[in-house]
């Protein structure tokens, strides 16, 4: 039945049914401001990609230290200037200040936008308008939230450690800003050039794990207690696969420097997510439990926990740990992005046709709308289950994948052909090889989908939509005929 057929039989009921009426949308008048701004801003952007094209087309930007295409220039520029007239270790500071003060705002921007992307595409998923009522779009309803959270009182609850109460809002950020270190933006767009930057990120993702259940424990409360428990069992349990997914990385790559990672995917023309598919699986898979995202956010999912470990966090406290989670969700897309889908690179592209650190950014913001997108789809596994694909499915199969690619890259090595042959083939068998592994080992635990008995939603069937109206309708008829 269309939607006009709908409403006619819903009008027909009468307004009995319906105390505040059915009355059809209202068109909201089109505001010329708006209209007249966007006309501005696409002419004025047009304007500017063909200046900046011709400036770049004629090499006026090549070597100057305000050459958009490398922030690395202006850099190094800078740091040769302080070293020329002051000793070294003054470069080094002012240029560490200048790197940090980036990430600082970089990541304080970027969590002011994400809450508001996030809340308006979940509510499009979900069929519903999401903010729109404060600032155009409702844009300003994060900011409206940050002050009522700031104004709300600060509670602490009886008995517990004060000291340790207050550390982890702030002890989360650490790890938050740490991690964005060794991430390259472009060839020379990276604040921590470490040559153990995958064994670094490693060590730093793994600091949050204390600090919930430090605030867990803190509060004095069983719930909140038992909250953190189960991320925690749950985080420690997924390191083990993240960590073996990103050996597989190491092994192929021959490096543990992010930068070197992203060199080897450029040069050779090829993302690891198609060579190494299992390894993207199991390392994105366990980003969702490390994150606390849906289908994995288990400690916010059971009635007896409340909301985790940070139950009894109120005003800005909560505040901080929710801006928190959105911020290490961006932060493990742009992992996914320079470990799995070549970072800054596109097949050749970055420099002539797009900058890197342009390409970086929407391979970034793609992932994290995928994160976006399983919030608003997916249902949450149980506990038990949780735990059980952990142990039993995922650290199995990222061991069988850790010492297939260990073979792959032993043979590359001796292996005189072009790597467009043996790369080629080696793409092709490992995504033979993951999908012959995800059915085979699911089936050997138990999983037979086919045996399974469709089931309709009944409830939705029964009581929902028009069939809740006709059961209104008899009832009322009912209690008149009475």
């Amino acid at each position: 039945m269309s939607e006009a057929g709908v409403l006619r039989r819903l009008r027909a009921m009468g307004p009995g049914h319906f105390p505040t009426g059915i009355r059809p949308a209202r068109a909201r008048p089109r505001r010329r401001w708006l209209s007249i701004a966007m006309v501005v801003m696409f002419v004025g952007g047009n304007a500017v990609n063909v200046a900046l094209g011709w400036a770049m087309a004629s090499g006026a930007l090549d070597g100057k230290w305000y050459d958009f295409r490398d922030a690395g220039v202006a850099m190094v520029q800078l740091r040769e200037g302080l070293d020329d007239r002051f000793s070294s270790w003054v470069s080094y500071v002012v240029t560490a200040l200048i790197g940090g003060a980036g990430i600082l705002g970089f990541v304080a921007l970027t969590l002011l936008i994400l809450g508001w992307l996030e809340r308006r595409l979940l509510a499009r998923i979900q069929i519903r308008r999401g903010p729109n009522r404060v600032g155009p779009y409702g844009l300003l309803q994060l900011l409206a939230d940050a002050i009522k959270l700031i104004q709300k009182e600060t509670v602490i609850p009886r008995g517990a450690d004060r000291f340790l109460y207050f550390l982890p809002p702030v002890l989360l950020f650490i790890p938050l800003l740490l991690m964005w270190g060794p991430v390259p933006w472009a060839p020379n767009m990276t604040y921590l050039d470490l040559n153990v930057g995958v064994l670094y990120i490693i060590a730093v993702g793994s600091l949050s794990t204390l600090t919930m259940f430090i605030a867990g424990w803190s509060s004095n409360n069983h719930y909140a207690l038992l909250g953190a428990m189960r991320t925690i069992a749950m985080m420690i349990s997924y390191e083990i696969p993240q960590s073996i997914s990103l050996l597989a990385i190491v092994i192929m790559a021959g490096s543990m420097n992010l930068g070197e990672i992203v060199t080897w995917q450029a040069d050779h023309n090829l993302w690891l997510a198609a060579l190494l598919p299992l390894g993207l699986f199991a390392f994105f898979f366990s980003a969702t439990a490390e994150l606390n995202r849906t289908p994995n956010d288990i400690s916010e999912a059971e009635s007896e926990i409340v909301a985790g470990f940070h139950t009894e966090y109120s005003g800005m406290k909560f505040g901080l740990i929710a801006a928190v989670e959105l911020g290490n969700a961006l932060v493990v897309a742009a992992l996914v992005s320079t470990l799995f889908l070549g970072g800054w690179s596109l097949f050749g592209l970055e420099g002539r046709v797009f900058q890197p650190y342009m390409i970086f950014a929407v391979k970034v913001s793609l992932v994290y709308f995928l994160f976006i997108w399983l919030r608003g789809t997916l249902p949450r596994f149980r506990l038990d289950q949780l735990m059980s694909f952990a142990w039993k499915y995922l650290i199995p199969l990222t061991v069988v994948n850790v010492l297939v690619v260990a073979v792959e890259a032993s043979i590359l090595r001796v292996w005189d052909v072009p790597g467009i042959v043996s790369l080629g083939l080696f793409t092709l068998l490992n995504i033979a090889l993951a999908v012959v592994l995800l059915r085979l080992w699911s089936r050997v635990l138990g999983y037979r989908p086919e045996r399974e008995p469709l089931l309709r939603p009944t409830l939705t069937a029964s009581v929902g939509g028009l069939e809740a109206a006709r059961l209104m309708a008899r009832a009322t008829a009912r209690r008149a005929g009475a």
